[in-house]
């Protein structure tokens, strides 16, 4: 007598699958849980990771700030919506370090041979790089207090004003995660990830209003660059107010959603990308 051959349904093909892939959020934790041990076992990651915010804090608030004057509102409130920005934008840079030094220790190698989700490792890298992002976050806001920073937002507005920044920061996490894929040495990987930044950042209202630029650089930080969007939005829900022109705005709606555009249009655009680059790792 033959032996019974069990049928193979395309459900249990499915289940299958689905465990050989693994699970995309069990495995991103574990991928992001590993990235945070070695930050743990490395503080001083994290330490000049802090130091650069606080000191452009010190800088443009003693040094630079004197020289500068903000119609109708103190430099230091204006200061500091922008400097966490552009502090959380600079993070995102740690991504892009930390992808392209995995891909040259052969962690990757190791991920890519795992039953995981193929999504996972980079997923899990941009979280763990998050939270490096909120303790920026929490620096930066205590810095802000010591210099004379007062928010007057209330406790809703003041979360969505970070919420917002810290989602525009995710997104430009995605784009490094691109070009880490992309270009796979540490030391170009960091060229390449500052040198559009430091323009992104400068041409644009953090520390300074755009009608002091020229005309083309004016267009472009107040119309064009996203940083000067997500920093007015972060403005007018600290402070109540942002410059737009030469007069003081407050319409939060306009500002906060065009922000979130940009971060998801930004997120549709370098999420699949980076799922590109990591599946062609190997070619």
């Amino acid at each position: 007598m033959s032996a019974a051959t069990p049928t193979v349904t395309g459900h249990d093909v499915a289940e299958i699958a689905r465990t050989y892939r693994g699970s995309f959020l069990r495995d991103s934790i574990v991928v992001a849980r590993r990235n945070l041990r070695r930050i743990a076992r490395q503080p001083q990651i994290a330490v000049f990771v802090l130091i650069q915010p606080i000191m452009f804090v010190l800088l443009f608030r003693y040094i630079f700030g004197g020289a500068i004057t903000i119609p109708g509102i103190p430099y230091v409130d204006f200061l500091m919506p922008g400097i966490i920005v552009q502090t959380l934008v600079f993070g995102a840079a740690t991504t892009a370090i930390g992808v392209a030094e995995d891909l040259k220790s052969g962690i990757v190698d190791r991920f890519r041979a795992l039953p995981m989700n193929r999504s996972a490792a980079m997923a899990g890298r941009v979280v763990s790089d998050q939270v490096l992002n909120l303790m920026s976050l929490v620096v930066m806001v205590v810095v802000g207090l010591l210099v004379g920073w007062r928010p007057t937002g209330t406790p809703a507005e003041l979360a969505l004003a970070f919420g917002v920044v810290v989602v525009f920061a995710l997104s430009f996490s995605w784009i490094m995660a691109a070009i880490g894929l992309a270009l796979k040495e540490p030391e170009a990987v960091q060229s390449a990830g500052f040198i559009w930044l430091f323009p992104l950042t400068f041409i644009s209202n953090v520390f300074v209003p755009p009608s002091t630029m020229p005309p083309i650089l004016q267009n472009f930080a107040e119309n064009i660059n996203p940083v000067s969007l997500v920093s007015n939005s972060a403005r007018v829900l600290t402070t109540g107010a942002y410059l737009c022109g030469e007069d003081l705005c407050t319409d939060v709606s306009a500002n906060v959603l065009g922000s979130l555009g940009w971060s998801i249009g930004i997120m549709v655009v370098f999420v699949p990308v980076t799922a590109w680059l990591w599946g062609r790792l190997g070619d």
